[in-house]
């Protein structure tokens, strides 16, 4: 929901890639960086295959292999394994309200902290462009699935049964609505603090009396 996770010495599970790993997520980060320049400077439309590939110094066949479109670019789907790597390191005791709290607050914190810039730039995409808004949709139904196989370990409930997915697609779908709230209010408010009360939400219903 926000920028994607920097390139890192280790994988989610602690293993560190190889040399052609390394050079392939080096060519990935490039056209990233280079499709976020360009759209910075003359928007989305304009900013094509051809451009990406000539800022990012390869071919726009190379960046067709690692994105097979440019909305894949700018939406990653690298969150749902660290998610899931952060969740198995929480202390097994801990109860999972807690433990959600706790790794999605971190996640969002880090996101933002360390490249603001581009999760601004990223939400603004998803409330401005339809493809990008649905491929993310697409990314956090992913992590919903992600996030049933954690709850599963996590509670030893059947990571298949309808309550666990309807639990977990709803924390991935609150994320996503987060996102979009923070952008469409320009920003202003912290996106730490947003997905508190998406959380409590989800965890307590809406507040008021019922009509």
């Amino acid at each position: 929901m926000t920028a994607a996770p920097p390139p890192t010495a280790s994988a989610p599970d602690g293993r560190r890639p190889g040399l052609r790993e390394r050079k392939k997520t080096q060519t990935r980060e490039a056209i990233r960086a280079a499709t976020y320049a360009l759209i910075e400077e003359q928007g989305w439309e304009a900013t094509t295959i051809d451009r990406i590939a000539a800022r990012a110094e390869v071919s726009p066949s190379t960046v067709l292999r690692y994105f097979p479109a440019k909305e894949d670019i700018v939406v990653t789907d690298e969150y749902g394994a660290h998610l899931l790597a952060e969740i198995r390191r929480r202390p097994p005791e801990e109860p999972w309200p807690d433990t959600v709290r706790h790794v999605l607050r971190q996640a969002v914190r880090r996101g933002v902290e360390e490249d603001a810039r581009t999760s601004r730039l990223l939400t603004r995409l998803m409330v401005q462009v339809p493809a990008v808004r649905a491929r993310m949709r697409e990314r956090m139904s992913v992590t919903g699935r992600m996030l049933c196989q954690a709850i599963g370990e996590r509670t030893g409930l059947d990571p298949d049964g309808l309550e666990v997915r309807v639990h977990a697609e709803s924390l991935a779908g609150g994320l996503m609505e987060t996102s979009l709230y923070w952008a469409e209010k320009d920003h202003r408010d912290d996106l730490a603090a947003l997905a508190d009360r998406a959380l409590d939400v989800l965890a307590h219903g809406l507040a008021g009396e019922n009509p």
